[in-house]
């Protein structure tokens, strides 16, 4: 097992924040009440959550297409194309409302995950890779369930 790097991990933990903290103000609604006084209904419950997850989905493009310049030819191509995916799957699928929204980021984090998996797979991410996004992705992905239930 390759260990991952500490602060690739601690930052990776830390940018799950948004995500667990909108999850705890769905789940316990004096926080909740205390977010939408002290922070506003923006940065509580599932919309901190949906704006946030559609922000990283865009981020994790950006971080594909970074893998994708160390190919060539038809693989670069490729990983290119690959790349833009997420930042397009949140930008058309978290309309509709908040349980379609979690929904379709759930799937949009898990289809990051087998991109994560096929770039890693080419070499392209660092050995330690799928070790953190496994990790992260399992989280983000629990932290939408109480928006959808």
């Amino acid at each position: 097992m390759t260990a991952i790097p500490r602060s690739a991990l601690i930052l990776g933990l830390a940018g799950l924040l948004p995500f667990l903290w909108g999850a705890l103000t769905v789940l316990v609604p004096s926080l909740g009440a205390w977010g939408q006084i002290n922070l506003g209904g923006r940065f509580i419950g599932p919309y901190v959550q949906l704006f946030y997850g559609a922000v990283i989905l865009s981020f994790m493009s950006g971080v594909l297409w970074g893998f994708a310049t160390k190919a060539t030819g038809r693989i670069a191509t490729a990983g290119y194309v690959l790349s833009v995916i997420p930042a397009l799957w949140a930008f058309f699928m978290t309309g509709g409302g908040p349980v379609t929204a979690a929904t379709n980021l759930i799937v949009g984090f898990l289809a990051l995950l087998l991109l994560d998996w096929h770039f890693w797979r080419l070499k392209l991410a660092p050995p330690w890779w799928m070790h953190l996004r496994v990790l992260l992705t399992t989280i983000v992905c629990l932290s939408f369930l109480p928006v959808i239930f």
